[in-house]
C-alpha cells in the first residue's frame, strides 16, 4: 500500500504529462498499480500504459471515475469543454479533482462539474524525469487531508510550491511552464556557436548540454545569487567578460524579461477567454 493509503486515482487522459504523474507515483511507492486507472481514446496508448505500467487503462471517461477518489484531468484544452459536459454531475461532490489543464481555471472545472474540492497545477516538462517544478493552488474547500494528498500526488514531478491565489498560475505559465523552452533555445544556440567555431555537432552538444546542467546544478547548490556566480566566471578583461559585453550590449537581459512578460500576458489572455 503507498502512502496515499487505497484511495483510487482516475486520470482522464492518458498522454505524456499523465504518463509521468503514474511514473513517478508508483516509482515512489506512493501508490500501488490497482489504485491507478487512466482513460484514453487510443487504442495504442492504453496498451502502451497497461503492458508498462501495470495499471488499468479504459476507453470511458465515466468508467475511469467510478469509485475514484481522486480525479486528475490530464486532457489538451482543446478537449476539456466535451470532457467536462460528459462527466458534469457525475463525480461524488466530495471527490478530490486535480487538472493540469494549461488555462482552464478553477471556476470552469468547479462550475461545471459541481464539486468543490478543486486543485489547479501547472507542471513543467521536466516533470517527465521527476526534476520538475510545479505550481499549484487549491479551492477554500478543500480539506486539510485532501491538500495533503494532492501534494504527495503533485511531487510525483519532482519539486512543488503552493501560492494561496490563481493569479500566480499564471506567472508560473510564464516563467516555470514555458521556462524549459527557453532554455532549449538557449541551448540550440550553445550548440550553433560550437558547431561555427569548428567542433563536431555531437561535442558541441555534449559540451553545451553539461555546461547547462552543470551551472544550475551548481546554483543550486551553492545558494548564491547568480550575479555573484557569475562574477566569479569573470575575469576583468577576459574571455567571458568580452562575451557577456556583448550580450548585455545586445540587450539579452532585457529581451528574456519581455519574452516571459508576454506569454504572462498571453496567459491572462486565455484566462480570461475561459471565463
Amino acid at each position: 500500500m503507498g502512502t496515499l493509503g487505497d484511495i483510487r486515482i482516475a486520470f482522464i487522459g492518458g498522454g505524456t504529462m499523465a504518463e509521468a504523474f503514474l511514473r513517478g507515483l508508483l516509482g515512489k511507492e506512493l501508490c500501488t498499480p490497482t489504485q491507478l486507472v487512466a482513460s484514453d481514446p487510443l487504442p495504442q496508448r492504453r496498451e502502451h500504459l497497461t503492458s508498462t505500467l501495470g495499471i488499468q487503462a479504459v476507453s470511458s471517461n465515466k468508467e475511469a471515475i467510478a469509485e475514484a477518489g481522486i480525479v486528475v484531468l490530464a486532457v489538451k484544452p482543446q478537449v476539456l469543454s466535451a470532457v467536462l459536459e460528459e462527466l458534469a454531475w457525475q463525480i461524488a461532490p466530495e471527490t478530490l479533482v486535480l487538472s493540469i489543464v494549461t488555462g482552464a481555471t478553477i471556476e470552469r472545472i468547479r462550475t461545471a462539474l459541481g464539486t468543490k474540492a478543486v486543485v489547479r497545477i501547472m507542471p513543467n516538462t521536466p516533470g517527465q524525469i521527476g526534476e520538475g517544478i510545479s505550481v499549484w493552488t487549491a479551492t477554500p474547500e478543500t480539506s486539510v487531508e485532501q491538500r495533503a494528498q494532492a501534494q504527495q500526488i503533485i511531487s510525483a514531478l519532482g519539486e512543488e510550491v503552493y501560492v494561496e491565489h490563481e493569479d500566480y498560475l499564471d506567472m508560473a505559465t510564464a516563467l516555470s511552464g514555458s521556462g524549459p523552452a527557453y532554455v532549449f533555445l538557449f541551448i540550440e544556440a550553445l550548440i550553433d556557436a560550437g558547431v561555427r567555431m569548428g567542433f563536431s555537432r555531437a561535442m558541441a552538444a555534449k559540451l553545451a548540454l553539461q555546461t547547462v546542467r552543470g551551472a544550475a546544478i551548481f546554483a543550486q547548490r551553492s545558494g548564491k545569487h547568480p550575479a555573484i556566480l557569475r562574477n566569479m566566471v569573470t575575469s576583468p578583461g577576459g574571455t567571458t567578460a568580452e562575451a557577456l559585453y556583448h550580450l548585455e550590449k545586445g540587450g539579452f537581459r532585457a529581451l528574456i524579461s519581455q519574452a516571459i512578460w508576454a506569454a504572462y500576458e498571453k496567459a491572462k489572455y486565455l484566462g480570461e477567454l475561459d471565463k
